[in-house]
């Protein structure tokens, strides 16, 4: 989340009136992320959150915000676009696709323990599930295509041994697209982007509630298997190595199976995957970081953290038996 285009205070009342959620209290821009522009937005009705994109098209936009609608009428806890009187979810607001979506309650745990991770694998399983009809249909954007088409862009940004990782990593990435394995993995729509910041937790111990996954803006048709893996290169790790902390992946894998049970194939390429996981972030941060847009509120992310993490799942695998 980030502010790259400024809303004014009466365009902000405009919005509200149009979408019928009364009169503005206060509209503050939130800064940390990198994609769009994201305000809070308090009325006198609620608490809502208005999102520009910047770089997603009002074509591509109706997979995201009918996906959210989607997985919220089937009680996962996600933001839910608020229509107009026309029944229109995708807006404009300074002439950039937008949407107003409900302020979810809770807050973020950036120091996740087992139970969180316990709380987050069982959710994601049946976000998963909930999705399985959904009918509308767009690729991972940020898939392996995207990977491609990028780090050859990034290179010229690395030393000799960053050059060496992230080619091999991605010829191996390639190699494991086109196994038999790979093409039996179980797919569907996926956040793709479910880290510590995006998720909202109320409670504590026995009475810790997960009150929602948000920032969809990345999500496409993918397998669910990489999902997981996303998932796990996140909420099961030490920050300042990338090495996975056992209870918390057993705690995370045990809910979502309880839910979904893995499949042979799944349990074959969850490190692979969990390496594919880490070089996409590991990608899309060089590239943030050494070609920025501008923004009136921008921090990127630190792109060795997904270097480490690389380097963490290359040299200790993690496997299921099959």
């Amino acid at each position: 989340m980030a502010v790259f285009t400024e809303v004014s205070e009466s365009k902000a009342q405009e919005l509200l009136t149009q979408l019928r959620l009364g009169d503005l209290v206060e509209l503050q821009g939130i800064q940390g992320g990198i994609e769009n522009t994201n305000y809070f937005l308090t009325s006198s009705v609620g608490a809502y959150v208005l999102t520009l994109f910047e770089r997603l098209t009002h074509q591509q936009l109706p997979f995201y915000l009918h996906l959210m609608k989607h997985l919220a009428h089937h009680g996962i806890p996600v933001p839910d676009p608020v229509a107009n009187s026309d029944g229109d979810i995708l807006l404009t607001v300074e002439g950039k696709p937008a949407t107003v979506v409900n302020r979810l309650t809770g807050s973020s745990e950036l120091a996740p323990t087992p139970q969180h991770c316990h709380a987050v694998g069982d959710m994601l399983a049946r976000m998963h599930l909930a999705g399985k009809d959904y009918n509308r249909h767009q690729p991972n954007l940020r898939g392996l295509a995207w990977w491609n088409q990028t780090v050859p862009v990034v290179l010229p940004f690395l030393n000799n041994a960053q050059n060496s990782l992230i080619q091999s990593e991605l010829a191996f990435q390639n190699h494991v697209a086109h196994s038999s394995a790979y093409a039996a993995l179980p797919r569907g729509p996926v956040h793709a982007d479910l880290f510590r910041d995006n998720v909202m937790f109320e409670g504590t111990g026995n009475a810790l509630q997960l009150t929602g996954f948000f920032d969809f803006y990345f999500a496409g048709v993918d397998t669910w298997l990489f999902d997981l893996a996303v998932c796990l290169n996140d909420w099961c790790i030490d920050i300042d190595t990338g090495a996975l902390h056992v209870d918390k992946t057993a705690a995370l894998l045990a809910a979502y199976q309880a839910v979904r049970p893995l499949i042979g194939a799944e349990r074959q390429l969850l490190n692979p995957m969990m390496r594919a996981g880490a070089l996409r972030f590991w990608t899309s941060r060089l590239w943030d970081f050494h070609l920025p847009r501008e923004a009136s509120m921008l921090t990127p992310h630190d792109p060795t953290h997904f270097e480490r993490v690389l380097r963490q799942r290359v040299a200790h695998s993690i496997g299921l038996s099959t």
